[in-house]
């Protein structure tokens, strides 16, 4: 299990998400951010809408999911 921050999936806390896999951090973020807009947290709108909106935009979704996935590998287990 691996652990990164809102912040640095691109949102504006230090809230940690956690998960077995990149792909699991980018879900456990995203529920993140749903639970926060929807609890009035707006803050956390503008992370919010560029994540829905990050795949109308293929080629810069892919970069920002590689190097995501790097930073990820890059996290020691613990």
């Amino acid at each position: 299990m691996k652990t990164m921050t809102c912040h640095q999936l691109g949102g504006p806390c230090e809230q940690p998400v956690t998960g077995e896999s990149a792909d699991d951090a980018i879900k456990a973020q995203d529920r993140h951010l749903k639970d926060a807009v929807r609890a009035g947290d707006n803050t956390h709108e503008q992370a919010r809408k560029e994540m829905k909106d990050r795949w109308k935009h293929p080629k810069r979704s892919m970069d920002w999911y590689f190097s995501t996935k790097k930073a990820f590998a890059e996290i020691p287990e613990g």
